[in-house]
């Protein structure tokens, strides 16, 4: 087997409803659960990166969410520290959730944006628990080869698919990844044979 076969799985726009719609009715945190999981298919964010997010990355200084997210590299792999703009829908569940959180006397600067029952614990404790909820969603719906980096890998692959439509190029998906090096970027991304018959056709 190769390193390609072994990586997570991409999902559909249908799996990924899905899994939004079971968050949301299966769940006892059914709105801390859909920012985790927009978090990971619509910002392509790592487990560690989704556990040590806090909302200082998220707000601007009067404490009001802000378009994008500005992940620092502690909070990160390496040094893949960087700022990603927030899709509509991640924003929507965020602005939910840190009423929310006000209301339970949480969601400042400093607190962490995705709460554990059992109180904030070290950075792989906190990635390990966000990768046991995906891997816990994902055996319940049956998504075979699907786990924590499944949405990543999801947001990188149409990232790079639609990138030419809005004038940027790979090296735009590469920052939104963090990743050092363009090739590994590219190895995130799914081939589409639909998409090499009908380039092969037009040549």
């Amino acid at each position: 087997m190769t390193g390609l076969n072994r990586q997570a799985k991409t999902l559909s726009d249908v799996q990924l409803r899905t899994l939004l719609n079971f968050v949301a009715a299966e769940t006892s945190h059914p709105d801390r659960n859909r920012v985790i999981v927009l978090l990971s298919f619509k910002a392509g964010l790592r487990s560690k990166e989704i556990a040590c997010l806090r909302w200082r990355m998220l707000t601007d200084a009067q404490g009001a969410l802000s378009d994008a997210l500005a992940l620092v590299n502690n909070a990160s792999k390496g040094r893949s520290g960087r700022v990603i703009p927030l899709h509509p829908d991640l924003r929507t569940a965020l602005l939910k959730l840190h009423e929310q959180e006000r209301g339970r006397a949480r969601g400042a600067a400093n607190d962490y944006v995705v709460a554990f029952t059992k109180g904030s614990a070290d950075a792989v404790t906190r990635a390990n628990s966000v990768q046991f909820l995906f891997k816990f969603w994902f055996a319940k719906l049956g998504f075979r080869g699907a786990s924590s980096h499944s949405g990543r890998r999801t947001f990188i692959t149409k990232a790079a698919r639609a990138v030419s439509q809005v004038g940027g190029s790979l090296r735009d998906v590469q920052a939104l990844a963090g990743h050092a090096s363009i090739a590994v970027t590219q190895r995130y991304v799914d081939q589409d044979p639909q998409a090499q018959r009908k380039l092969v056709d037009r040549l």
